[in-house]
């Protein structure tokens, strides 16, 4: 294969690569494009010659990228949106923009952040809607790819360190993000619980019968790898996938669950729960928005992560002012 010769190279390949890439599928990516399914097809043919790689190969009713094309596409995409953003930058003024934003979190996390949210919205930004999709996952950066939200904000230990590990190695991060608030979780019992007037030992808390809120619905959650590194475990009888679902289920039965401390409060539900330290040590609790980095020079996503930023700054929640119920 002859190298590529970057001065002949045909950049509009590389708007084809990447629509394809986010659609995997040929008729859907020459639709968004307004372009004919052969012109698609051809340009693609191009592309492939040009990198010596077959790039996308057909499954199904769609086509999957080969290893090489999915290390390329997070750099394409960053550098068309850098382009796109230096060509027409579109400055967004908040006052007139109707732009609609849509964020995925899980319910703790919006109840916290979604009400000062929109107060700067309303003030601000009046033209402006949110639409927010239920996690259903640890990893949000598929929802992320496929575009299918603008901003993923929660707890996500697991993705922040393969992305930090990946940035050290000096490989290309497709992923930024920034810290909203650190929080910690807890464990909840309802007010006469056996254990709501005794110390909550390991053993107690092991030996107790536990709700789990997954979002995914896997039965087994950052808790258990922690009691498992101390080589011990707990009994789960109900998984559930929301922290509003698990709260309630606690308040009318003899179930411990955890959650995170500001919700308890954030929730209305102070008056029917009490929540005690967790008996384990546990990593601080990092809530983070992840964006795509492609969205980073887009002004109207700018102003989105500055307010977030802000709300979770108004919103208070790391402070909530709640005492564990004393024992005697």
């Amino acid at each position: 294969m002859q190298p590529l010769n970057f001065r002949t190279f045909d950049l509009n390949l590389l708007r084809v690569f990447d629509a394809v890439m986010s659609e995997r599928n040929l008729t859907r990516a020459a639709e968004t494009l307004s372009l004919t399914q052969p012109a698609v097809s051809n340009a693609l043919r191009r592309l492939r010659d040009a990198l010596g790689d077959e790039l996308l190969v057909r499954s199904g009713q769609g086509v999957e990228p080969t290893p090489r094309a999915l290390a390329l596409w997070p750099a394409v995409r960053a550098a068309l949106a850098q382009l796109q953003q230096s060509l027409a930058p579109g400055d967004f003024d908040p006052a007139t923009a109707n732009t609609a934003f849509v964020l995925a979190m899980a319910d703790a996390t919006g109840a916290m952040l979604i009400p000062p949210l929109m107060e700067i919205i309303e003030r601000e930004a009046p033209g402006v809607t949110l639409r927010v999709l239920p996690l259903t996952t640890r990893d949000p950066r598929p929802l992320l790819d496929d575009e299918a939200a603008d901003l993923a904000v929660g707890y996500f230990p697991a993705v922040m360190a393969d992305l930090t590990a990946r940035a050290q190695s000096g490989n290309l991060v497709a992923y930024e993000s920034t810290r909203i608030y650190d929080g910690e979780y807890v464990c909840v019992m309802r007010h006469g619980h056996p254990l709501a007037g005794v110390p909550l030992t390991l053993d107690r808390f092991c030996a107790a019968r536990h709700l789990l809120v997954s979002f995914s619905g896997r039965p087994y959650g950052f808790i258990d790898e922690a009691l498992t590194a101390l080589g011990r475990e707990r009994r789960v009888v109900l998984t559930v996938n929301q922290f509003f679902t698990a709260g309630r289920v606690v308040a009318a039965s003899d179930l411990l669950t955890v959650l995170p401390r500001h919700f308890v409060g954030v929730a209305s539900l102070k008056d029917e729960l009490v929540w005690r330290t967790l008996p384990m040590p546990l990593p601080t609790v990092h809530v983070d928005a992840l964006w795509h980095r492609s969205r980073r020079h887009d002004s109207a996503h700018r102003w989105l992560r500055g307010a977030m930023e802000r709300s979770g700054r108004r919103s208070g929640a790391p402070h909530e002012a709640l005492t564990p119920q004393s024992t005697k």
